[in-house]
């Protein structure tokens, strides 16, 4: 039995090998939310993914919003919490909370968890060195300080790169006026990963990928050409919450990225398997 183990365990890495080649020293960003972001275990083990794919070679790069943590401060301030199409409405009270919790609390802890798994990293945001340029989204609805990117700088992120850690970003923008804005994480992942020249870029979800079935898992799309999604919308394969996230994929790859994952967060060292196995574990769009 233990030679069968070990045999297995020795596979395993024979067969992850030529994915560790693969992405040496190449740029994968990843977008950091959902349940793996509120489940300690599950937070663990993609802290400790991250760490072993830095060690090995490849520059990561985290992204991450927020959602939960701000709309548990906003209750605490008695600050309600109001969605307009999907998008947070940010007065001046809300994008002043939006900011000390992603900028300060969250980046932070996250950056900490990473150093806990002997991995090196720095927090960012969007602000530092006018990373993420945003300017106000206009829309028939007044959303407040929500931004959409005009410009990244990225500077900052390979400068970290290049000194061997692994950058967290917090997803707040800021105007040529000095304006704070807040940006959506999907958005802004996209966007990095394009200016980057990323050779992938992963969404960590809360649903196993694209599915032909919604209501079936077991119909799991493994692959998809971006020429193929206006089509899959037609037909209803993609609609509701995947429109946006995989608008973020294919404007990815229309921008450079060679590819971009959805992957089921909830699936512990999810990104392992997806990134170092020939089968992966979400949909990719290429």
């Amino acid at each position: 039995m233990e030679k069968i183990t070990n045999n297995i365990r020795s596979q395993v890495l024979i067969d992850a090998l030529p994915y560790i080649q693969k992405y040496n020293n190449k740029i994968v960003v990843i977008k950091y939310g959902g349940n793996a972001m509120t489940n300690e275990e599950l937070k663990q083990a993609v802290m400790s993914d991250i760490v072993l794919l830095s060690l090995v070679g490849i520059k990561v790069v985290l992204v991450h919003g927020g959602g939960p943590e701000i709309n548990d401060m906003l209750k605490r301030l008695n600050i309600e919490s109001k969605f307009i199409n999907g998008l947070r409405y940010t007065d001046k009270d809300t994008i002043d909370v939006v900011k000390m919790v992603l900028s300060g609390k969250v980046n932070k802890e996250l950056v900490s968890l990473l150093q806990q798994h002997d991995g090196k990293a720095i927090g960012l945001c969007g602000i530092d060195g006018k990373m993420l340029l945003a300017e106000k989204i206009q829309s028939d609805v007044d959303l407040g300080f929500v931004g959409k990117i005009k410009k990244v700088n990225t500077k900052p992120i390979l400068d970290a790169l290049n000194n061997g850690y692994v950058p967290v970003i917090a997803t707040v923008g800021v105007g040529e006026d000095g304006q704070t804005y807040n940006i959506n994480a999907d958005t802004a992942s996209s966007r990095i990963a394009s200016e980057l020249g990323a050779e992938n870029l992963i969404l960590m979800t809360d649903i196993v990928g694209l599915l032909r079935d919604k209501d079936n898992p077991s119909t799991l799309i493994n692959s998809v050409n971006v020429s193929e999604v206006p089509f899959m919308k037609r037909q209803g394969i993609i609609s509701g919450g995947m429109i946006p996230k995989i608008d973020c994929c294919v404007e990815a790859v229309r921008r450079g990225v060679k590819r971009t994952s959805i992957i089921d967060g909830r699936v512990p060292h999810s990104i392992l398997i997806e990134l170092l196995s020939n089968e992966g574990i979400g949909t990719q769009f290429k």
